[in-house]
């Protein structure tokens, strides 16, 4: 017996919600200044219904850095503003929704 998706009606095998939820988010990557003068990448935007959790725990494995999640916003340890894009991409996340801001705030 397969069940039915109740967003989009396919069965759960063939449920493409997520990947519509992924291509229609407006995420923003930037750096933030903190204590110390050390730098920390926030990426924000990330839908919360999307698990969370795990995007930061790929971040943070292929980044090799330290992390956090707060909410629906990823904090990273450093500048990892461009390959951060790069693994969202790989991730699933459409690049034009995705903006690197240039500046440290």
């Amino acid at each position: 017996m397969t069940t039915n998706c109740p967003k989009c009606g396919l069965p759960l095998d063939l449920c493409v919600c997520e990947t519509i939820a992924k291509e229609g988010q407006k995420i923003v990557v930037k750096a933030v200044k903190r204590k110390f003068n050390s730098l920390t990448t926030v990426i924000e935007g990330v839908d919360p219904k999307s698990d969370v959790k795990l995007l930061a725990k790929q971040l943070k494995e292929r980044l090799a850095c330290g992390g956090t999640v707060k909410g629906s916003t990823v904090e990273l340890m450093g500048d990892h503003r461009r390959k951060a894009k790069e693994i969202l991409v790989a991730a699933g996340f459409a690049p034009d929704s995705i903006e690197v801001q240039e500046r440290v705030e």
